[in-house]
């Protein structure tokens, strides 16, 4: 039955009964490397939605200070990492089980298991910067602790050398 008014074609997509194929068949949201490489130079997504109201998680284009704060605490890492070394050449013990067990398995995997697992970890807490813990802490500021707690683990073995030497 044609709906007064209508043409043919617009009367079927009106009536919900049938609808035209007006794709090309190229899906121009298939994701490749250009894809991934044409997002890192151009990034889009530097806050919400078009609507006031939205929010969102992740973005392309964060903050300054978190390039900072990442790159604080892989450099912190990476001192904490010859700290370790140097305390254990001098009798010490590794206290994180998970280091332990590279240590006593492959010793000479130690710095780059250490540095892929900080790298993670970093990694995970700048993609989620915009979220918060338990909706209470957001995870930009897990980032500050974490800086402000390698320091102190800095300090402490500055400390521990101190007493070993």
């Amino acid at each position: 039955m044609q709906q007064q008014g209508l043409r043919p074609r617009a009367a079927l997509i009106a009536s919900g009964t049938g609808s035209i194929e007006r794709r090309s068949g190229y899906d121009r949201r298939r994701t490749g490397i250009r894809t991934f490489v044409q997002g890192a130079l151009t990034p889009r997504r530097r806050n919400g939605g078009r609507r006031q109201g939205d929010h969102a998680l992740f973005v392309d284009w964060h903050e300054p200070h978190l390039l900072f704060l990442a790159l604080t605490i892989l450099l912190l890492s990476v001192t904490d990492a010859f700290l370790t070394v140097t305390l254990l050449s001098l009798g010490a013990r590794e206290a994180n089980p998970v280091m332990d067990f590279v240590l006593q398995r492959r010793p000479e995997l130690f710095a780059a298991a250490k540095m892929m697992l900080t790298g993670v970890g970093v990694l995970v807490l700048v993609a989620c910067a915009r979220a918060t813990v338990f909706r209470i802490i957001r995870v930009s500021a897990v980032l500050h602790w974490c800086v402000l707690l390698y320091a102190g683990l800095i300090a402490y073995e500055y400390w521990l050398l101190s007493r070993l030497a």
